[in-house]
């Protein structure tokens, strides 16, 4: 555990601007957060008033004021995240925690941080999406000097402008990304603004991937595309907390995505709009009603919608297998194969073989079958009707009648009204009625027609997606 005292033996180096000797005569206190659990918003203590944000599975980093500068305090380090019980890794991150805790400040507000390096290596800090001086945007050997291990730099800047944005090293960024370092700015506006709504609930989180093997902690960092662990805040389903809202609440979501690849989002049973990207709000006139949108790498999306239908609603990316934890891209299908006679020969010579996916992978999510150590299992989470047969990517959106404002306890599992539940069909079934031969004529006649139909075996190619 870091503490102010080793820290204050750390050198303070300056970049472009400076600062004065009585700002670096003391850093701030580091604030240190490792439960994986989602904190309650920061309701700000000093400086100007604001809605604060809650990160789920997350936390808002504490400051200081010195002078009417707000005064924050990142310590990059190694960290054990936890992403979901019974699963850990070993990863980068900021103050205890990947992704690093969220900072929230006031359009106007002058900020200073202090960045304490405890990596091996050296890193900055790019405060992607911020106007600032050029000297401070954290560009390791363009704008500054790499923060050597052991230093401490310091960035000092105006939050020029609202709006939801992003900070992550350029200093051995494939490296130190894939390890986890990175985080959320929430730059809040000063006043009323005819583009910024006033929400009831603000939700935020940063969408990252990792590739771990099952029994290990590290992540492989040299992956570019084979990624088998999706996560929301390093975090994977069933270990992301849901978004707990009150029926009728104006919400709001920020998403980020420092991933290598786009995530369409997807929201059961309400319409949004997007309303910011990290350019800034949305004008009113370029948005429209939507149930997913993509947010492509490097990119913040906010939406926004009216809880007004209850229920547990799930939320999602829709690419399906981004929603699959310790996912292996080696495994081939074997839906439609006949297993019988072999498995019984290989259940001689090995007494626990079983088969697997030959009526597809939802038998999975019933299994209970040994796994390494620190293994997340493919498909977990347990629904108030059974196995959900979800992983990675994904949450539920609550949305209670009975929650009180600015309340984010989890309020169990909803109570459906009588008779909105689907269920099995207990009459006798409708034969089922066939097309006829010809439903009309082709778009156009075909050339080179076969005398006899073709049946077309595909097979994947090897390699991977990069293949």
């Amino acid at each position: 555990m870091l503490s102010r005292r080793n820290l204050l033996g750390a050198s303070a180096a300056v970049g472009a601007a400076a600062v004065s000797r009585v700002a670096l005569a003391a850093l701030p206190e580091p604030v240190l957060q490792t439960s994986p659990d989602t904190q309650p918003p920061l309701q700000p203590p000093s400086g100007r008033p604001y809605n604060p944000v809650v990160t789920l599975n997350g936390w808002t980093l504490p400051w200081r004021m010195n002078n009417g500068v707000k005064e924050f305090h990142l310590v990059a380090e190694p960290v054990v995240r936890e992403m979901t019980p019974g699963f850990k890794a070993h990863l980068w991150g900021y103050n205890g925690q990947s992704p690093g805790p969220t900072i929230e400040v006031v359009e106007g507000d002058r900020v200073r941080i202090f960045v304490t390096n405890k990596l091996p290596e050296s890193t900055t800090v790019h405060w992607h999406g911020q106007r600032l001086p050029n000297g401070m945007d954290g560009v390791t050997g363009l704008t500054q000097p790499a923060i050597p291990p052991g230093k401490t730099f310091v960035y000092e800047f105006v939050a020029r402008r609202p709006g939801t944005f992003m900070y992550h090293p350029h200093a051995d960024e494939m490296v130190q990304m894939a390890m986890g370092m990175m985080g959320q700015w929430i730059t809040h506006p000063k006043g009323r603004h005819p583009l910024i709504a006033e929400v009831d609930r603000d939700f935020c989180f940063l969408l990252n991937a990792y590739d771990i093997e099952p029994g290990s902690a590290t992540p492989k960092v040299m992956t570019m595309l084979d990624f088998n662990l999706w996560t929301w805040n390093s975090r994977i389903f069933p270990g992301i907390s849901p978004l707990v809202v009150r029926h009728n609440d104006r919400v709001r979501v920020r998403i980020g995505n420092l991933t290598m690849t786009n995530h369409p989002m997807h929201l059961h049973g309400h319409e949004f709009t997007v309303t910011g990207t990290d350019g800034g709000p949305v004008p009113r006139s370029a948005r429209w009603p939507e149930v997913t949108t993509d947010v492509a790498v490097g990119q913040m999306r906010q939406i926004e919608f009216l809880a007004d239908e209850e229920g547990d609603w799930a939320f999602h990316c829709h690419k399906s297998h981004h929603t699959m934890n310790a996912m292996g891209h080696d495994v081939p299908t074997m839906i439609g194969v006949d297993h019988s006679g072999v498995a019984r020969q290989i259940t001689q010579l090995i007494p626990d073989y079983m088969v697997m996916g030959e009526r597809g992978m939802e038998d999975m999510t019933e299994m209970e079958m040994p796994l390494p150590d620190n293994t997340a299992a493919m498909m977990t989470g347990t629904g108030p009707f059974g196995a959900v047969g979800m992983g990675g990517m994904f949450s539920v959106l609550k949305v209670r009648r009975g929650q009180r404002p600015g309340d984010y306890r989890d309020p169990g599992w909803f109570t459906h009204p009588p008779g909105t539940v689907a269920h099995e069909f207990g009459g006798t079934p409708m034969p089922a009625t066939q097309a006829p031969a010809s439903s009309g004529p082709a778009a156009m006649p075909a050339a080179g027609q076969p005398a006899q139909p073709v049946e077309v075996q595909v097979r994947k190619p090897g390699g991977g997606h990069a293949h």
